[in-house]
């Protein structure tokens, strides 16, 4: 069985002290690539040295994180569009809306958010959408660009049965992690009816790891965990969960 992660911050200083065995454990356990989403400047070059270090496993995204929209946002959005002209990344992300701690740049958050999914339009890239405490401004701003073409994952998604239904009615995907083995969370009720060809597969590690590892720090081999819960939910072997959500994974990133 063979499994991708798509989002997994395996450049984070909690793995890159045993970077070697973390990445390891993730091929022991049939997670073969590893998607890394970008947060800003100052998380880089980390994560340019891992997905160096680990050209065939690891692969980075570029994009600014709604979290880091601040005083400096304008120089940040400028780094991301200096290096999506200079090199390929196999998507743009993470980026979003985060109203969880502040709003003070609110607005400064909707203009990022906007940018990258024009440049994501541009390039032909897929984007991968962080949103906490943002679910319905996050769907209505992603709808004009969804129209036009522009493809996803909504990652980390513990939204409600009516969300998921309506980013995929604009044709994204769910990124299901950690937060769906959480007993209540509510998130395998609200995925229960979606087609699994909307559905992939992400640790977002080293955060949310799922059960039993809930509350250590998370690792893309956990995923595995993830991918067992699904075929619980979905009455389906779990070679099957495999192949269908790496398929999609494949399919959505143009791997």
């Amino acid at each position: 069985m063979h499994f991708i992660d798509t989002h997994a911050h395996v450049y984070a200083a909690e793995l890159t002290t045993d970077i070697e065995i973390v990445i390891k454990n993730a091929i022991s356990a049939g997670v073969e690539k590893m998607l890394m989403p970008a947060i800003d400047s100052a998380s880089l070059d980390a994560m340019l040295q891992v997905e160096q270090q680990f050209p065939d496993h690891c692969i980075a995204m570029m994009g600014l994180h709604p979290c880091y929209v601040k005083e400096n946002y304008k120089a940040e959005l400028r780094l991301v569009e200096e290096w999506i002209a200079k090199r390929k990344f196999i998507a743009i992300g993470e980026i979003g809306l985060d109203f969880y701690w502040e709003t003070t740049f609110s607005k400064e958050q909707h203009f990022v958010f906007e940018t990258q999914m024009q440049w994501a339009l541009d390039l032909h890239l897929p984007i991968a959408i962080h949103t906490r405490n943002a679910m319905g401004e996050t769907i209505e701003a992603v709808k004009p660009f969804a129209k036009k073409g522009l493809r996803g994952v909504f990652h980390c998604f513990s939204g409600s049965k009516e969300s998921a239904e309506q980013i995929i009615g604009m044709g994204f995907h769910l990124g299901l992690g950690g937060v769906l083995t959480y007993k209540n969370a509510g998130v395998a009720e609200a995925i229960k009816e979606i087609p699994m060809e909307f559905l992939v597969l992400e640790t977002d590690a080293p955060y949310l790891a799922p059960v039993p590892y809930r509350g250590k720090t998370n690792e893309p081999a956990y995923m595995l965990e993830v991918a067992k819960k699904l075929a619980e939910i979905k009455s389906l072997p779990l070679h099957e969960i495999a192949a269908i959500t790496t398929s999609n994974a494949e399919r959505l990133f143009g791997l």
